[in-house]
């Protein structure tokens, strides 16, 4: 009985949670961010102000209602990997999996490109979630979180989606750019480019 109890709350939870940012990113996209207020969500949600801010910590927060959860599923990523299967190869195919299908005219993805507070504050949670990765990556190598090699993947990791945003194979980019890590510079067609143009000509 308690457990069903437990679950109902948690999914009323939920679903509250969902609900304010529906709203959140339906009035931001309709009147622009900084022309609603907090009142106005939690109005628009049906819940009280008060209910409101013990879900989201600001407004800003309201449009990155899965922040937890990308955190989450970072760590897992790492340490629920199969086994023998190296740490760069787990983290790229997370990336590959969840971060290639961005769609560019998402209403969400929209708003936060065009809303400077909104673009600081998905800087600002990065940031967050490269210490947290970073730790992951430190505990499954028996390395520190500040040792170069971790705090590299890490920040690499996390830039990585910025870039291959703009391509049209958003999944192979990702993967062309952990290959690059992985192997080098050398492996990549500009490095190659530059050789023959290195290379001395016949008559040279």
């Amino acid at each position: 009985m308690a457990e069903t109890t437990t679950g109902r709350r948690e999914r009323k939870k939920a679903q509250t949670r969902q609900a304010l940012a529906d709203a959140a990113v339906r009035l931001f996209t309709e009147r622009g961010f900084d022309n609603v207020g907090v009142r106005e969500v939690a109005e628009a949600a049906d819940v009280s102000l008060s209910t409101l801010f013990k879900h989201f910590p600001g407004k800003e927060a309201l449009v990155f209602d899965l922040d937890a959860d990308v955190e989450s599923a970072l760590v897992a990523s790492i340490r629920d990997r199969a086994p023998g299967q190296p740490v760069l190869h787990a983290l790229r195919d997370h990336m590959v999996r969840t971060r290639t299908a961005v769609r560019t005219d998402d209403p969400t993805f929209v708003l936060v490109e065009s809303t400077p507070a909104l673009r600081d504050y998905a800087r600002r949670m990065w940031s967050r979630h490269e210490k947290t990765l970073a730790a992951t990556l430190a505990e499954a190598t028996g390395l520190t979180p500040e040792d170069p090699a971790v705090a590299g993947l890490a920040r690499f990791a996390l830039e990585a989606p910025s870039i291959v945003r703009a391509s049209e194979d958003p999944a192979r980019t990702m993967r062309d750019l952990f290959t690059l890590l992985e192997h080098g510079w050398g492996t990549t067609s500009l490095a190659r480019q530059e050789d023959r143009q290195d290379r001395p000509g016949r008559d040279g």
